[in-house]
């Protein structure tokens, strides 16, 4: 009888990738869980003169004051109608921390990494810049955010 052994790396372990799922003008998000510092409700945004139209303001967040960048406005959509409340990943930058407001927060969902497709050539450019590629879900595509980018030039000016 003879036994054969197999080595771990031989099984083909699939990498995980795991993302906040999040939506943002109806469209389905995910952004990678690493980084995201954590998910709050912003409750007072205070509106900055002159400052580019995606910040949305300042807020304090546990005694820091931290940017407010609106993703809405980031990926080219309209407004939330006013009372709409959204919420807020906490991600950080450099030194900074910034505060990307998205319309609503779901689950954290975990899909092979090897399943990413690239972004459909159809797409706007201006997303196709913020989204690092697609998985595809029974009803619906998770667009895979790159946060650095959406918080893009906003963020480079205050690191």
């Amino acid at each position: 009888m003879t036994v054969t052994t197999t080595d771990s790396s031989e099984l083909g372990t699939e990498a995980i990738s795991e993302y906040v799922s999040v939506r943002i003008g109806g469209q389905l998000f995910g952004a990678p869980v690493d980084a995201i510092r954590e998910v709050f409700t912003p409750q007072s945004v205070t509106h900055v003169p002159l400052a580019p139209p995606e910040v949305a303001g300042l807020l304090n967040l546990r005694g820091r004051i931290v940017t407010a960048v609106d993703a809405r406005r980031r990926l080219g959509l309209p407004p939330r109608e006013a009372g709409e409340t959204g919420m807020a990943l906490g991600v950080e930058r450099g030194s900074e921390i910034f505060g990307l407001i998205v319309d609503s927060v779901g689950e954290v969902l975990r899909r092979p990494s090897a399943e990413l497709e690239p972004v459909p050539p159809h797409v706007d450019i201006n997303w196709r810049s913020m989204v690092k590629g697609v998985h595809r879900l029974e009803k619906e595509l998770l667009a895979v955010l790159d946060v650095s980018a959406v918080l893009g030039t906003t963020a480079a000016e205050a690191a």
